[in-house]
Protein backbone atom coordinates (compact mmCIF):
# COMPACT_ATOMS: atom_id res chain seq x y z
CA UNK A 1 0.00 0.00 0.00
CA UNK A 2 1.45 3.54 -0.31
CA UNK A 3 2.55 5.84 2.06
CA UNK A 4 -0.07 8.45 1.48
CA UNK A 5 -2.81 5.53 1.24
CA UNK A 6 -1.26 4.09 4.96
CA UNK A 7 -1.37 7.68 6.20
CA UNK A 8 -5.13 8.46 4.99
CA UNK A 9 -6.36 4.79 6.48
CA UNK A 10 -4.33 5.71 9.58
CA UNK A 11 -5.67 9.06 10.04
CA UNK A 12 -9.46 7.51 9.63
CA UNK A 13 -9.24 4.89 12.21
CA UNK A 14 -7.84 7.30 14.89
CA UNK A 15 -10.64 9.54 14.04
CA UNK A 16 -13.45 6.55 14.72
CA UNK A 17 -11.41 5.83 17.42
CA UNK A 18 -12.17 9.50 18.69
CA UNK A 19 -15.91 9.54 17.89
CA UNK A 20 -16.45 6.51 19.89
CA UNK A 21 -15.03 7.91 22.85
CA UNK A 22 -16.18 11.07 22.37
CA UNK A 23 -19.54 9.93 24.63
CA UNK A 24 -17.10 9.28 27.48
CA UNK A 25 -15.64 12.62 27.54
CA UNK A 26 -18.87 14.45 26.94
CA UNK A 27 -20.31 12.55 29.55
CA UNK A 28 -17.22 13.12 32.32
CA UNK A 29 -17.57 17.07 31.17
CA UNK A 30 -21.05 17.58 31.71
CA UNK A 31 -21.18 15.65 34.99
CA UNK A 32 -18.02 17.13 36.30
CA UNK A 33 -19.20 20.88 35.26
CA UNK A 34 -20.82 21.52 38.58
CA UNK A 35 -18.59 22.73 41.80
CA UNK A 36 -17.27 19.79 43.85
CA UNK A 37 -19.02 20.30 46.68
CA UNK A 38 -22.62 19.81 44.43
CA UNK A 39 -20.83 17.08 43.26
CA UNK A 40 -20.06 15.40 46.16
CA UNK A 41 -23.85 16.23 47.77
CA UNK A 42 -25.67 14.73 44.81
CA UNK A 43 -23.68 11.42 44.53
CA UNK A 44 -23.44 11.29 48.54
CA UNK A 45 -27.03 11.12 48.99
CA UNK A 46 -28.61 8.25 50.13
CA UNK A 47 -30.38 7.04 47.18
CA UNK A 48 -27.40 7.18 45.16
CA UNK A 49 -26.27 4.60 47.92
CA UNK A 50 -29.83 2.43 47.55
CA UNK A 51 -28.93 2.08 43.22
CA UNK A 52 -25.67 1.40 44.21
CA UNK A 53 -26.75 -1.65 46.14
CA UNK A 54 -29.59 -2.52 43.99
CA UNK A 55 -27.20 -2.98 41.18
CA UNK A 56 -24.44 -4.65 42.77
CA UNK A 57 -26.96 -7.14 44.38
CA UNK A 58 -28.62 -7.55 41.26
CA UNK A 59 -24.74 -8.33 39.48
CA UNK A 60 -23.98 -10.57 43.20
CA UNK A 61 -27.64 -13.04 42.08
CA UNK A 62 -27.57 -13.05 38.22
CA UNK A 63 -24.08 -13.78 37.73
CA UNK A 64 -23.41 -16.50 39.69
CA UNK A 65 -27.10 -18.25 39.17
CA UNK A 66 -25.85 -18.04 34.95
CA UNK A 67 -22.60 -19.48 35.67
CA UNK A 68 -24.27 -22.30 37.60
CA UNK A 69 -26.85 -22.82 35.02
CA UNK A 70 -24.77 -22.44 32.10
CA UNK A 71 -21.49 -24.51 33.18
CA UNK A 72 -24.40 -26.96 34.88
CA UNK A 73 -26.51 -26.93 31.42
CA UNK A 74 -23.30 -27.61 28.99
CA UNK A 75 -21.80 -30.58 31.05
CA UNK A 76 -25.28 -32.51 30.86
CA UNK A 77 -25.30 -31.62 27.20
CA UNK A 78 -22.04 -32.16 26.03
CA UNK A 79 -20.60 -34.92 29.07
CA UNK A 80 -22.74 -37.17 29.42
CA UNK A 81 -25.48 -39.75 27.78
CA UNK A 82 -28.20 -37.65 28.24
CA UNK A 83 -30.87 -38.19 25.90
CA UNK A 84 -31.40 -36.00 22.50
CA UNK A 85 -28.63 -33.66 23.40
CA UNK A 86 -29.10 -31.80 19.82
CA UNK A 87 -32.60 -31.38 20.52
CA UNK A 88 -31.16 -29.59 24.40
CA UNK A 89 -28.33 -27.83 22.19
CA UNK A 90 -31.05 -25.82 20.15
CA UNK A 91 -33.34 -25.24 23.13
CA UNK A 92 -30.88 -24.01 25.66
CA UNK A 93 -29.12 -21.40 23.46
CA UNK A 94 -33.01 -20.38 21.87
CA UNK A 95 -33.84 -17.88 24.66
CA UNK A 96 -31.27 -15.05 23.08
CA UNK A 97 -33.92 -14.74 20.33
CA UNK A 98 -36.41 -13.30 23.41
CA UNK A 99 -35.18 -9.87 23.99
CA UNK A 100 -35.26 -9.90 27.91
CA UNK A 101 -37.13 -7.33 27.62
CA UNK A 102 -40.00 -8.95 26.07
CA UNK A 103 -39.53 -11.85 28.72
CA UNK A 104 -40.23 -9.59 31.45
CA UNK A 105 -43.44 -8.49 29.55
CA UNK A 106 -44.62 -12.24 28.88
CA UNK A 107 -43.80 -12.98 32.87
CA UNK A 108 -45.47 -10.09 34.21
CA UNK A 109 -48.70 -10.52 31.96
CA UNK A 110 -49.25 -14.10 33.34
CA UNK A 111 -47.30 -13.32 36.92
CA UNK A 112 -48.45 -9.45 37.88
CA UNK A 113 -46.75 -9.50 41.42
CA UNK A 114 -43.66 -11.06 40.41
CA UNK A 115 -41.36 -7.75 40.47
CA UNK A 116 -38.72 -6.36 42.57
CA UNK A 117 -35.46 -8.31 42.91
CA UNK A 118 -36.56 -11.83 42.65
CA UNK A 119 -38.29 -11.12 39.61
CA UNK A 120 -35.79 -9.14 37.54
CA UNK A 121 -32.84 -11.82 38.82
CA UNK A 122 -36.03 -14.65 37.25
CA UNK A 123 -35.92 -13.01 34.15
CA UNK A 124 -32.42 -11.78 33.45
CA UNK A 125 -30.93 -15.27 34.55
CA UNK A 126 -33.25 -16.70 32.14
CA UNK A 127 -32.28 -14.35 29.18
CA UNK A 128 -28.76 -14.33 30.19
CA UNK A 129 -27.28 -17.50 30.64
CA UNK A 130 -26.69 -19.18 27.17
CA UNK A 131 -23.88 -16.09 27.03
CA UNK A 132 -22.22 -18.84 29.58
CA UNK A 133 -24.12 -22.04 28.04
CA UNK A 134 -22.90 -21.49 24.57
CA UNK A 135 -18.99 -20.83 25.11
CA UNK A 136 -18.55 -23.87 27.53
CA UNK A 137 -20.31 -25.95 25.82
CA UNK A 138 -18.03 -25.33 22.93
CA UNK A 139 -15.09 -25.57 24.86
CA UNK A 140 -16.47 -28.96 26.40
CA UNK A 141 -17.35 -30.33 23.05
CA UNK A 142 -14.09 -30.60 21.20
CA UNK A 143 -12.35 -31.33 25.35
CA UNK A 144 -9.34 -33.64 24.73
CA UNK A 145 -9.43 -36.27 27.49
CA UNK A 146 -5.61 -37.39 27.39
CA UNK A 147 -5.13 -34.95 29.81
CA UNK A 148 -7.97 -35.99 32.72
CA UNK A 149 -6.50 -39.78 32.11
CA UNK A 150 -3.15 -38.23 32.72
CA UNK A 151 -4.24 -36.97 36.01
CA UNK A 152 -5.80 -40.08 36.96
CA UNK A 153 -2.69 -42.18 35.51
CA UNK A 154 -0.49 -39.76 38.31
CA UNK A 155 -2.98 -40.65 41.46
CA UNK A 156 -5.31 -37.88 41.53
CA UNK A 157 -9.11 -38.43 42.26
CA UNK A 158 -11.64 -37.76 40.00
CA UNK A 159 -12.32 -34.63 41.54
CA UNK A 160 -8.84 -33.32 41.56
CA UNK A 161 -8.42 -34.46 37.87
CA UNK A 162 -11.25 -32.33 36.76
CA UNK A 163 -9.97 -29.40 39.03
CA UNK A 164 -6.52 -28.73 37.62
CA UNK A 165 -7.17 -30.07 33.69
CA UNK A 166 -10.88 -29.43 32.77
CA UNK A 167 -11.63 -26.20 35.10
CA UNK A 168 -8.82 -24.20 33.62
CA UNK A 169 -9.87 -24.88 29.97
CA UNK A 170 -13.68 -23.81 31.04
CA UNK A 171 -12.13 -20.60 33.10
CA UNK A 172 -12.01 -18.21 29.96
CA UNK A 173 -14.83 -19.52 27.90
CA UNK A 174 -17.26 -19.02 31.64
CA UNK A 175 -15.77 -15.31 32.58
CA UNK A 176 -15.61 -13.94 29.32
CA UNK A 177 -19.81 -15.51 29.46
CA UNK A 178 -19.92 -13.58 33.35
CA UNK A 179 -18.45 -10.74 31.55
CA UNK A 180 -21.49 -10.57 29.17
CA UNK A 181 -24.27 -11.30 31.39
CA UNK A 182 -22.95 -8.51 34.24
CA UNK A 183 -22.45 -5.71 31.36
CA UNK A 184 -25.82 -6.55 30.35
CA UNK A 185 -27.09 -6.72 33.76
CA UNK A 186 -25.29 -2.85 33.89
CA UNK A 187 -27.04 -1.93 30.66
CA UNK A 188 -30.32 -3.14 31.77
CA UNK A 189 -33.45 -1.06 31.47
CA UNK A 190 -36.81 -2.75 30.16
CA UNK A 191 -36.65 -6.03 32.31
CA UNK A 192 -36.18 -3.66 35.47
CA UNK A 193 -38.45 -0.81 34.75
CA UNK A 194 -41.02 -3.53 33.83
CA UNK A 195 -40.16 -5.48 37.59
CA UNK A 196 -40.06 -2.07 39.40
CA UNK A 197 -36.69 -2.84 39.93
CA UNK A 198 -34.68 0.87 40.22
CA UNK A 199 -31.10 0.67 39.12
CA UNK A 200 -28.47 3.25 37.86
CA UNK A 201 -29.78 2.76 34.29
CA UNK A 202 -33.81 3.24 35.17
CA UNK A 203 -32.55 6.37 37.20
CA UNK A 204 -30.79 8.14 34.53
CA UNK A 205 -33.98 7.46 32.54
CA UNK A 206 -36.43 8.40 34.93
CA UNK A 207 -34.08 11.91 35.70
CA UNK A 208 -33.90 12.61 32.16
CA UNK A 209 -37.73 12.29 31.69
CA UNK A 210 -38.92 13.67 34.42
CA UNK A 211 -37.00 16.66 35.14
CA UNK A 212 -34.42 16.76 31.93
CA UNK A 213 -31.39 17.03 34.09
CA UNK A 214 -28.47 16.35 32.14
CA UNK A 215 -25.77 17.31 34.89
CA UNK A 216 -27.61 14.85 36.97
CA UNK A 217 -27.62 12.21 34.21
CA UNK A 218 -24.68 12.60 33.87
CA UNK A 219 -23.17 12.28 37.24
CA UNK A 220 -25.41 8.75 37.54
CA UNK A 221 -23.70 7.62 34.08
CA UNK A 222 -20.21 8.00 35.20
CA UNK A 223 -21.02 5.92 38.17
CA UNK A 224 -22.33 3.47 35.50
CA UNK A 225 -19.21 3.79 33.75
CA UNK A 226 -17.03 3.21 36.66
CA UNK A 227 -18.90 -0.33 37.53
CA UNK A 228 -18.57 -0.86 33.57
CA UNK A 229 -14.58 -0.41 34.38
CA UNK A 230 -14.45 -2.37 37.82
CA UNK A 231 -16.55 -5.16 35.86
CA UNK A 232 -13.88 -5.39 33.22
CA UNK A 233 -10.67 -5.13 35.32
CA UNK A 234 -12.23 -7.92 37.55
CA UNK A 235 -13.08 -10.44 34.34
CA UNK A 236 -9.75 -9.77 33.21
CA UNK A 237 -7.78 -10.84 36.46
CA UNK A 238 -10.41 -13.54 36.67
CA UNK A 239 -9.55 -14.77 33.48
CA UNK A 240 -5.74 -14.79 34.47
CA UNK A 241 -2.74 -15.41 31.67
CA UNK A 242 -2.56 -19.39 32.33
CA UNK A 243 -1.59 -20.84 28.72
CA UNK A 244 -4.48 -23.43 28.27
CA UNK A 245 -3.84 -24.29 24.51
CA UNK A 246 -1.08 -26.96 23.75
CA UNK A 247 1.74 -26.77 20.70
CA UNK A 248 1.16 -29.25 18.57
CA UNK A 249 -1.81 -31.76 17.53
CA UNK A 250 -0.96 -34.05 19.41
CA UNK A 251 -3.30 -37.50 19.35
CA UNK A 252 -6.91 -35.30 19.98
CA UNK A 253 -9.20 -38.47 21.98
CA UNK A 254 -12.69 -37.16 22.93
CA UNK A 255 -13.94 -38.34 26.89
CA UNK A 256 -16.17 -41.10 26.39
CA UNK A 257 -19.66 -39.49 28.21
CA UNK A 258 -20.65 -40.52 31.66
CA UNK A 259 -23.65 -42.35 32.73
CA UNK A 260 -26.11 -40.75 34.21
CA UNK A 261 -27.60 -43.97 35.18
CA UNK A 262 -30.64 -43.00 38.18
CA UNK A 263 -29.90 -39.62 37.82
CA UNK A 264 -31.02 -39.41 33.97
CA UNK A 265 -35.02 -38.36 34.87
CA UNK A 266 -34.08 -35.52 37.02
CA UNK A 267 -31.08 -34.00 34.60
CA UNK A 268 -34.19 -34.38 31.93
CA UNK A 269 -36.54 -32.44 34.35
CA UNK A 270 -33.86 -30.07 35.57
CA UNK A 271 -33.56 -28.72 31.82
CA UNK A 272 -36.71 -29.19 30.78
CA UNK A 273 -37.83 -26.40 33.42
CA UNK A 274 -35.10 -24.33 32.19
CA UNK A 275 -36.56 -24.38 28.78
CA UNK A 276 -39.70 -23.91 30.38
CA UNK A 277 -38.86 -20.63 31.83
CA UNK A 278 -36.34 -19.33 29.45
CA UNK A 279 -38.36 -20.05 26.28
CA UNK A 280 -41.88 -21.68 26.33
CA UNK A 281 -43.21 -19.14 28.55
CA UNK A 282 -42.06 -16.28 26.82
CA UNK A 283 -43.09 -17.32 23.19
CA UNK A 284 -46.04 -18.81 24.16
CA UNK A 285 -47.45 -15.79 26.07
CA UNK A 286 -46.41 -13.48 22.85
CA UNK A 287 -48.10 -16.16 20.50
CA UNK A 288 -51.27 -16.00 23.02
CA UNK A 289 -51.92 -11.83 23.26
CA UNK A 290 -50.78 -12.43 19.48
CA UNK A 291 -54.20 -14.64 18.68
CA UNK A 292 -55.75 -12.22 20.96
CA UNK A 293 -55.04 -8.98 19.10
CA UNK A 294 -55.69 -10.90 16.18
CA UNK A 295 -59.38 -12.08 16.74
CA UNK A 296 -60.19 -8.64 18.95
CA UNK A 297 -61.76 -5.85 16.89
CA UNK A 298 -59.69 -2.91 16.83
CA UNK A 299 -61.59 -0.41 19.46
CA UNK A 300 -58.93 2.28 19.38
CA UNK A 301 -58.45 2.37 22.94
CA UNK A 302 -55.02 3.00 22.46
CA UNK A 303 -54.48 3.82 19.15
CA UNK A 304 -51.09 2.15 18.20
CA UNK A 305 -48.45 2.69 15.27
CA UNK A 306 -48.67 0.65 12.21
CA UNK A 307 -46.74 -2.56 12.65
CA UNK A 308 -45.52 -1.92 8.68
CA UNK A 309 -44.51 1.63 9.51
CA UNK A 310 -42.50 0.55 12.97
CA UNK A 311 -40.94 -2.83 11.77
CA UNK A 312 -40.06 -0.25 8.30
CA UNK A 313 -38.69 2.23 10.46
CA UNK A 314 -36.53 -0.52 12.76
CA UNK A 315 -35.05 -2.06 9.77
CA UNK A 316 -33.99 1.49 8.13
CA UNK A 317 -32.29 2.46 11.14
CA UNK A 318 -31.03 -0.85 11.71
CA UNK A 319 -29.39 -0.84 7.73
CA UNK A 320 -28.00 2.36 8.16
CA UNK A 321 -26.38 1.35 11.51
CA UNK A 322 -24.84 -1.53 9.73
CA UNK A 323 -23.41 0.26 7.03
CA UNK A 324 -22.07 3.15 8.62
CA UNK A 325 -20.97 0.80 11.23
CA UNK A 326 -19.19 -1.62 8.37
CA UNK A 327 -17.85 1.55 7.11
CA UNK A 328 -16.41 2.95 10.27
CA UNK A 329 -14.46 -0.15 11.37
CA UNK A 330 -12.93 -0.60 8.22
CA UNK A 331 -10.13 1.74 8.56
CA UNK A 332 -9.03 0.07 11.97
CA UNK A 333 -9.64 -3.60 11.26
CA UNK A 334 -7.51 -3.29 7.96
CA UNK A 335 -4.45 -1.61 10.13
CA UNK A 336 -4.38 -4.51 12.75
CA UNK A 337 -4.40 -7.04 10.04
CA UNK A 338 -1.54 -5.56 7.83
CA UNK A 339 0.38 -4.12 10.69
CA UNK A 340 -0.26 -5.61 14.05
CA UNK A 341 1.61 -3.18 16.40
CA UNK A 342 0.61 -1.33 20.09
CA UNK A 343 -0.82 1.39 18.13
CA UNK A 344 -3.04 -0.65 16.03
CA UNK A 345 -4.26 -2.71 19.02
CA UNK A 346 -4.28 0.29 20.50
CA UNK A 347 -7.01 1.60 18.01
CA UNK A 348 -8.96 -1.23 17.78
CA UNK A 349 -9.53 -1.15 21.66
CA UNK A 350 -10.51 1.96 21.84
CA UNK A 351 -13.80 1.16 19.88
CA UNK A 352 -14.56 -1.30 22.18
CA UNK A 353 -14.68 1.06 25.58
CA UNK A 354 -17.75 2.54 24.45
CA UNK A 355 -19.80 -0.01 23.72
CA UNK A 356 -19.51 -1.44 26.83
CA UNK A 357 -20.96 1.01 28.32
CA UNK A 358 -25.42 1.00 28.55
CA UNK A 359 -27.33 2.38 25.92
CA UNK A 360 -28.45 4.91 28.11
CA UNK A 361 -25.01 6.37 28.89
CA UNK A 362 -23.98 6.89 25.30
CA UNK A 363 -27.56 8.61 24.44
CA UNK A 364 -27.39 10.93 27.39
CA UNK A 365 -24.14 11.66 26.14
CA UNK A 366 -25.37 12.22 22.63
CA UNK A 367 -28.00 14.85 23.81
CA UNK A 368 -25.90 16.46 25.54
CA UNK A 369 -23.24 17.11 22.89
CA UNK A 370 -26.08 18.18 19.95
CA UNK A 371 -27.98 20.12 22.85
CA UNK A 372 -24.81 22.10 23.47
CA UNK A 373 -22.87 22.25 20.32
CA UNK A 374 -25.04 20.74 17.33
CA UNK A 375 -28.11 22.18 18.37
CA UNK A 376 -29.63 21.67 14.45
CA UNK A 377 -28.99 17.81 14.39
CA UNK A 378 -30.26 17.20 17.72
CA UNK A 379 -32.85 13.91 17.44
CA UNK A 380 -32.41 13.57 13.86
CA UNK A 381 -32.01 9.81 12.74
CA UNK A 382 -28.17 10.36 12.10
CA UNK A 383 -27.63 10.71 15.53
CA UNK A 384 -29.48 7.76 16.73
CA UNK A 385 -27.92 5.98 13.31
CA UNK A 386 -24.38 7.08 15.26
CA UNK A 387 -25.67 6.07 18.74
CA UNK A 388 -26.19 2.53 17.36
CA UNK A 389 -23.16 2.59 15.17
CA UNK A 390 -20.55 3.57 18.57
CA UNK A 391 -22.51 0.85 20.39
CA UNK A 392 -22.40 -2.17 17.82
CA UNK A 393 -18.97 -1.20 16.22
CA UNK A 394 -17.12 -3.74 17.70
CA UNK A 395 -19.32 -6.81 16.03
CA UNK A 396 -18.18 -5.22 12.79
CA UNK A 397 -14.63 -5.04 13.92
CA UNK A 398 -14.46 -8.56 14.86
CA UNK A 399 -15.92 -9.76 11.86
CA UNK A 400 -14.01 -7.28 9.27
CA UNK A 401 -10.90 -9.05 11.62
CA UNK A 402 -11.74 -12.50 10.44
CA UNK A 403 -12.80 -12.08 6.94
CA UNK A 404 -9.34 -9.85 6.46
CA UNK A 405 -7.30 -12.44 8.09
CA UNK A 406 -8.74 -14.96 5.20
CA UNK A 407 -7.14 -12.25 2.78
CA UNK A 408 -3.63 -11.87 3.64
CA UNK A 409 -2.03 -9.17 1.88
CA UNK A 410 0.26 -11.53 -0.05
CA UNK A 411 -2.40 -12.05 -2.83
CA UNK A 412 -3.09 -8.39 -3.15
CA UNK A 413 0.23 -8.04 -3.83
CA UNK A 414 0.40 -10.64 -6.43
CA UNK A 415 -2.38 -9.25 -8.46
CA UNK A 416 -0.73 -5.74 -8.09
CA UNK A 417 2.61 -7.37 -9.77
CA UNK A 418 0.42 -8.52 -12.40
CA UNK A 419 -0.27 -5.07 -13.38
CA UNK A 420 -3.79 -4.29 -11.27
CA UNK A 421 -4.05 -1.09 -10.23
CA UNK A 422 -4.64 -0.42 -5.91
CA UNK A 423 -8.29 -0.34 -6.00
CA UNK A 424 -8.67 -3.06 -9.25
CA UNK A 425 -6.74 -5.57 -6.33
CA UNK A 426 -8.96 -4.69 -3.80
CA UNK A 427 -12.26 -5.20 -5.70
CA UNK A 428 -11.28 -8.37 -7.34
CA UNK A 429 -8.89 -10.24 -4.93
CA UNK A 430 -9.68 -8.81 -1.02
CA UNK A 431 -13.05 -8.22 -1.24
CA UNK A 432 -14.64 -11.52 -2.87
CA UNK A 433 -12.80 -13.24 0.05
CA UNK A 434 -13.83 -11.33 3.13
CA UNK A 435 -17.31 -10.43 1.99
CA UNK A 436 -18.60 -13.19 3.81
CA UNK A 437 -17.20 -11.75 6.88
CA UNK A 438 -18.60 -8.26 5.91
CA UNK A 439 -22.44 -9.48 5.52
CA UNK A 440 -21.96 -11.40 8.86
CA UNK A 441 -20.68 -8.26 10.81
CA UNK A 442 -23.36 -5.96 8.75
CA UNK A 443 -26.30 -8.67 10.46
CA UNK A 444 -24.64 -9.01 13.50
CA UNK A 445 -25.57 -4.38 13.83
CA UNK A 446 -28.29 -4.64 12.07
CA UNK A 447 -30.09 -7.03 14.56
CA UNK A 448 -28.69 -5.59 17.77
CA UNK A 449 -29.79 -1.93 16.23
CA UNK A 450 -33.51 -3.34 15.40
CA UNK A 451 -33.82 -4.29 19.19
CA UNK A 452 -32.15 -1.79 21.07
CA UNK A 453 -34.40 -0.06 23.43
CA UNK A 454 -32.84 2.82 25.84
CA UNK A 455 -30.47 4.24 23.39
CA UNK A 456 -33.48 4.87 20.97
CA UNK A 457 -36.05 6.08 24.02
CA UNK A 458 -33.67 8.93 24.56
CA UNK A 459 -32.52 9.72 20.87
CA UNK A 460 -35.55 8.55 18.46
CA UNK A 461 -36.36 11.92 16.75
CA UNK A 462 -39.89 13.57 17.84
CA UNK A 463 -42.94 11.39 15.80
CA UNK A 464 -40.43 8.14 14.99
CA UNK A 465 -41.66 4.57 16.19
CA UNK A 466 -39.39 2.06 16.40
CA UNK A 467 -40.53 -2.15 17.27
CA UNK A 468 -39.01 -1.59 20.93
CA UNK A 469 -40.43 1.82 21.00
CA UNK A 470 -43.73 1.06 20.63
CA UNK A 471 -43.57 -2.27 21.86
CA UNK A 472 -42.28 -0.17 25.28
CA UNK A 473 -45.23 2.56 24.94
CA UNK A 474 -47.94 -0.27 24.77
CA UNK A 475 -46.97 -2.44 27.54
CA UNK A 476 -46.33 0.35 29.83
CA UNK A 477 -49.67 0.89 29.30
CA UNK A 478 -50.90 -2.79 31.17
CA UNK A 479 -51.43 -3.05 26.79
CA UNK A 480 -50.28 -6.64 26.70
CA UNK A 481 -52.62 -7.24 23.56
CA UNK A 482 -52.00 -3.93 21.58
CA UNK A 483 -48.04 -5.07 22.46
CA UNK A 484 -47.88 -8.54 21.16
CA UNK A 485 -47.39 -7.81 17.52
CA UNK A 486 -44.32 -6.10 18.35
CA UNK A 487 -42.97 -8.41 20.65
CA UNK A 488 -43.52 -11.09 18.07
CA UNK A 489 -41.41 -9.29 15.25
CA UNK A 490 -38.98 -8.30 17.34
CA UNK A 491 -38.46 -12.37 18.11
CA UNK A 492 -38.56 -12.85 14.22
CA UNK A 493 -35.65 -10.20 13.69
CA UNK A 494 -33.93 -11.52 16.51
CA UNK A 495 -34.01 -15.55 15.05
CA UNK A 496 -31.70 -15.01 12.56
CA UNK A 497 -28.87 -13.33 15.47
CA UNK A 498 -29.41 -16.48 17.44
CA UNK A 499 -28.74 -18.69 14.38
CA UNK A 500 -25.36 -16.62 13.53
CA UNK A 501 -24.30 -17.52 17.60
CA UNK A 502 -25.04 -21.35 17.91
CA UNK A 503 -23.36 -21.61 14.41
CA UNK A 504 -20.30 -20.01 15.66
CA UNK A 505 -20.57 -21.91 18.47
CA UNK A 506 -20.66 -25.10 16.66
CA UNK A 507 -24.15 -25.95 17.34
CA UNK A 508 -25.69 -25.72 13.75
CA UNK A 509 -28.58 -28.51 14.21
Amino acid sequence: MPASSKQLVTAAAILVAAVTLLPIAVVAADGMAASPRAVLDYLLRPHIGELLGNTVVLVLVTVPACLVLGVGAAWLVERTDLAFAGVWRVALGAPLAVPAFVASYAWISIWPGLDGLGGAALVTTAAYFPFVYLPVAAILRDLDASPVEDARALGATPFAAWWRTVLPRLRPAASGGALLVALHLLAEFGVLEMMRYQTFTTAILVQYEVSFNSHRGSLLALVLTLLCLTVLTFEHLLRGTARTSRVGRGVHRRADPVRLGRWSPIATTALGLVVVIALVVPVTTVGRWLLAHLTTPDTDAFPRPSLLLTTGSSVSLALAAAALATAMAFPGAWLLSRRRTGWTMLLERATYVASSLPGAVIGLAMITLTVSYLPGIYQSPFILVLGYTILFIPRAMISLRAGLAAAPPELGEAARSLGTGPVGAFRRVVLPLMLPSVLTGAALVAIAAATELTATLLLAPTGTSTLATAFWAASDEFDYVGAAPYAAMMILLSAPLTVLMLRQSGIEQ
